[in-house]
């Protein structure tokens, strides 16, 4: 055998991300996205192409409000004709470098032209809301994953607790573990996979988008119709006539009837019941308890303890109580005796459906996962060799913005800084690249005098036919229940 057939093949360099992998034959870089194939640098996930079939009436993502075949009415992103999303595309780094694939098409008449890329992303992150009433920590505290910090609590909302993970300073600015595992939480959350999160002097969290959450270890299952306050509003008018006080028990706002302005209108008498707390305007309360896992996202379990005495001038043996949380799944009724202390008694069928009906009111608890992130140097100068002219372009509505063909927000100011819903992207948009930082698809589609107008690497752009192929992954709709190792399974395509 001679010298030349015993020599083992070389490796090769990817430049694909700052970390400038040797790639050995047969194996992949330390993103899993490129590999050496016989001495050639490919690209293991397949370039994903959004069709949408007119005659089955799929729809591919939410933005594609699409046309019946009717003229170009100015929509950038239409639901009948292909669409190049930036999955599987590859990386405009290093800088100089034009976007992977610029694709011209023709829209009923008006010529196109999307730029795609797989941008790595360190200014990146996501928010995350959570649709529960339940205590998960306090605004601030850090949240932890594999117990390193990978963000913090944020205000909360109607309804639901919001998180904030991932962003530079996490990715970079803290030990090469946090950044590790920011990067792997990040990836998992984007890629729609559960991950369990602790919250410092907190809560236990599940989250995977579009699923409910699971708190201490219990899956939650309705997010609160309201405040206590406005579910008073709601449904005064059921229980007006069949309880003489209903008082629901929120963390926030809790409602009494009597004091409310709808009990008022509704000629709902003085009961002498009082609540622990502190009266903010008629039947409104706060802080009547501490914020918990139990009634309306306090820490009590039995809802009698919020109660003060009742005042005997005003009070009746026999008055009728009702006690029930924003989300009727906690729920007591009560009589006064003799000394006007509150009896457990039943239920009335009345009463019963009142606060079924609370329930039936409350939408399913479910976690959302809102990939953020700054398009920056590598992705603008891959669309143009004067980045400042894209960003006023997608200011101005010339350029619309998606990521992995779902529609974004882009924050107004400077920049390009977009979310977008993770749920509406195909499955295994993102990846990695061990610097640490995230591989996030980016598309920026235009008119085709715009894009030469902005100073566009005008001689990199291709017909759509020449990049749809028998290697593309075609996606009709989106669907989360993709098998998230899937990525693993497509065959290698040529990176271009």
């Amino acid at each position: 055998m001679t010298d030349a057939a015993l020599k083992k093949p070389e490796k090769i360099r990817c430049d694909a991300c700052p970390v400038l992998c040797f790639i050995a034959e047969g194996r992949s870089g330390a993103c899993d996205r490129y590999a050496n194939h016989a001495g050639e640098l490919v690209r293991l996930d397949p370039l994903t192409i959004i069709e949408n079939s007119i005659e089955s009436g799929t729809q591919a993502v939410p933005f594609m409000k699409g046309t019946d075949g009717s003229d170009w009415d100015g929509d950038l992103v239409q639901s009948n004709r292909p669409f190049v999303t930036a999955v599987g595309a590859g990386t405009t780094y290093p800088d100089y470098k034009p976007a992977p694939f610029i694709v011209s098409q023709n829209v009923d008449g008006a010529d196109m032209v999307t730029v795609v890329t797989e941008g790595i992303f360190s200014y990146c992150g996501v928010k995350i809301k959570i649709d529960t009433d339940r205590f998960i920590g306090h605004e601030r505290n850090i949240v932890r994953c594999q117990g390193e910090p990978v963000g913090h609590v944020m205000t909360s909302e109607y309804g639901s607790k919001m998180l904030s993970l991932g962003g530079v300073e996490h990715l970079t600015g803290g030990t090469k573990k946090e950044g590790r595992v920011t990067c792997d939480t990040l990836l998992k959350l984007c890629n729609a996979e559960a991950v369990e999160l602790t919250v410092d002097d907190g809560a236990t969290v599940v989250v995977q988008a579009g699923k409910a959450p699971i708190v201490n270890g219990q899956v939650e299952n309705l997010m609160r119709v309201g405040c206590g306050s406005a579910t008073i509003g709601m449904f005064a008018s059921q229980w007006a006539q069949h309880v003489d006080e209903v008082i629901v028990v929120d963390d926030h706002i809790t409602g009494v009837l009597s004091e409310h302005q709808a009990g008022k209108m509704l000629n709902v008498p003085p009961t002498g019941i009082k609540v622990n707390g502190r009266r903010s305007t008629p039947g409104r309360y706060f802080q009547v308890a501490e914020p918990g896992t139990g009634w309306g996202g306090t820490d009590v379990e039995d809802p009698l303890t919020i109660l003060k005495p009742a005042d005997p001038k005003v009070a009746w043996q026999g008055l009728r109580l009702l006690m029930v949380s924003t989300t009727g799944e906690q729920y007591a009724y009560y009589e006064l005796d003799e000394n006007l202390e509150p009896q457990p008694a039943p239920l009335t069928e009345a009463i019963k459906l009142s606060v079924e009906r609370i329930a039936e009111n409350c939408e399913p608890s479910v976690c959302s996962v809102l990939f953020m992130g700054g398009a920056g140097g590598s992705l603008r100068a891959g669309v143009t060799e004067n980045p400042v002219k894209l960003t006023n372009s997608v200011k101005d509505s010339l350029t619309h913005v998606s990521c992995g063909g779902a529609n974004t927000y882009v924050w107004p100011g400077g920049g390009i800084t977009v979310m977008a819903d993770v749920l509406d992207m195909p499955s295994n948009s993102f990846g990695y690249v061990p610097t640490p930082a995230l591989v996030a698809p980016i598309e920026f589609t235009m008119r085709l005098s715009d894009y030469v107008a902005l100073g566009g690497h005008a001689d990199q752009i291709r017909p759509i036919e020449d990049v749809i192929s028998d290697s593309v992954r075609r996606v009709g709709q989106i669907d989360p229940e993709a098998d998230p190792t899937a990525k693993h399974n497509y065959r290698w395509k040529k990176d271009n």
